[in-house]
């Protein structure tokens, strides 16, 4: 009966511990060329193109830095950002991307964007390297 008894009360005293307070997550936010645009007009934002850096070379949104997603520091090469920010990712056509974008949300970043389609759909100015002479 005492083992019983205990049992009930564990029960009814895990059931009754106070809810802790949970932030609720902010998801990725997938932008249209539109929108991302008129954010990136905006200025003074975290520009990452995560292709490799042979496509990044080939042409990229002006301001952009590249951080290949699949390199095995990017963690290390992107935690200059300030966490605090917006960061705007974007690739060649949204895949990696989306990895990238969900990779930063993990590590703490506040508030994360990803071009929609990626940059194959981007009808904006692209830089080149000739552009940069």
């Amino acid at each position: 009966m005492r083992k019983f008894v205990f049992f009930a009360l564990l029960t009814v005293f895990i059931s009754c511990k106070k809810e802790q307070h949970v932030e609720v997550d902010n998801p990725v936010e997938v932008l249209s060329q539109e929108v991302f645009e008129s954010h990136l007009k905006e200025g003074n934002v975290q520009l990452i193109d995560v292709r490799t850096p042979k496509e990044f070379e080939s042409g990229h949104l002006k301001g952009a830095k590249n951080h290949h997603i699949y390199d095995k520091d990017f963690k290390e090469q992107v935690s200059y950002l300030d966490k605090e920010k917006p960061v705007y990712v974007y690739c060649k056509a949204g895949g990696r991307s989306h990895e990238a974008a969900e990779q930063l949300k993990a590590m703490g970043f506040k508030k994360v964007y990803d071009l929609q389609g990626g940059i194959s759909e981007w009808k904006g100015e692209v830089t080149t390297p000739a552009d940069n002479f």
